[in-house]
């Protein structure tokens, strides 16, 4: 039995889709519901239970036997300035659910966060030195890593798998708001006939664009490998390592759905000083654990999310942009 955390959120429930196309459908789904957008994206998907979050850690030690546990469930909102609030969701939680693992015997692969590396200045490898986390989200994400990194040094005794995720994009978003990717904002504009919108200076805007599906294989490939017993512990960037401009995406969707080219809007005020102008996921420690398979590129990913999008209903967001 599988436990998956953020079973209903954007890249859970993606991770859960991939293992119900692998045959496997042995998985404990686990969220919260209160926004009850959420729900759609279990639709049609098979699981074994359902839990909510606080049922969770009522029944963490009378759960079945794991076999590993996916924990993606997080507060996501990078703009959050509730720094208490934000380390108990992320930081506590993520420790509970360490604790667990251990407990079970049984591999733990968790959502770190490339907003790790802050503006990106120092880098972005998977070492201290680059690491330069600058809102609470970014720091609670952070100090999960620092746990995790302490207790590989004292030996964990299981495999322990952190995937700092760079710009995902793909189906399953739209709950997210203005917290979805540029894409989704892009598509749901493109749906109305409208042009993507995009910050003055997207051209110089350049990020790590990543497919959710490339994210889900990638949780697979780990929770695969400690099944063949290939303990890959560490904590690995999860990109491409082939940047784009946030115009590149605008103007490849205005190709896709036919409307004219993206409009420019004003830089909003409150992501001044903590908005990452590019990233680059240095990829090396990925490939050295076995991940050898290519990335989705952005136009391809583009259109398969355009195909996924077009003929579904999307609320309009309040704000559209990067």
């Amino acid at each position: 039995m599988l436990l998956l955390t953020g079973a209903a959120g954007f890249i859970g429930s993606n991770i859960l889709r991939w293992l119900n196309q692998t045959g496997r459908d042995d998985v404990i789904a686990v969220d919260d519901l209160s926004d009850g957008r959420k729900c759609g994206n279990l639709s049609g998907l098979a699981f074994a239970d359902y839990l909510d979050r606080d049922e969770l850690l009522a029944e963490i030690d009378r759960l079945p036997p794991l076999t590993g546990i996916l924990h993606q469930g997080a507060c996501v909102d990078t703009t959050a300035s509730d720094g208490r609030a934000v380390m108990r969701d992320n930081y506590t939680f993520s420790k509970r659910l360490f604790a667990l693992a251990l407990r079970q015997r049984c591999p733990l692969v968790y959502a770190s966060s490339a907003a790790i590396y802050g503006d990106g200045a120092a880098g972005f490898r998977e070492d201290l030195p680059c690491e330069r986390a600058r809102t609470p989200y970014a720091f609670s994400k952070w100090a999960f890593d620092q746990f995790v990194r302490r207790r590989h040094r004292e030996g964990a005794g299981i495999p322990v798998v952190g995937l700092r995720y760079f710009n995902v994009y793909g189906p399953g978003e739209g709950h997210k708001g203005r917290m979805a990717s540029v894409a989704w904002h892009s598509f749901v504009a493109a749906r109305q006939g409208r042009p993507p919108r995009l910050f003055a200076g997207s051209d110089g805007f350049v990020r790590d664009f990543i497919s959710v599906d490339d994210v889900a294989r990638i949780n697979l490939h780990f929770l695969a490998e400690a099944a063949a017993g290939h303990d890959r512990s560490g904590i690995y960037n999860v990109g491409t390592g082939e940047p784009r401009s946030f115009a590149d995406m605008g103007r490849i969707v205005s190709s896709l759905a036919g409307v004219p080219a993206p409009e420019i809007i004003p830089f909003p005020d409150d992501l001044r000083g903590q908005y990452q102008t590019y990233t680059c996921a240095d990829l090396t420690r990925l490939r050295a654990a076995g991940w050898e398979e290519r990335f989705t590129t952005l136009e391809e990913g583009l259109a398969s999310y355009w195909h996924a999008i077009r003929d579904t209903t999307a609320a309009t967001p309040s704000v559209i942009g990067p």
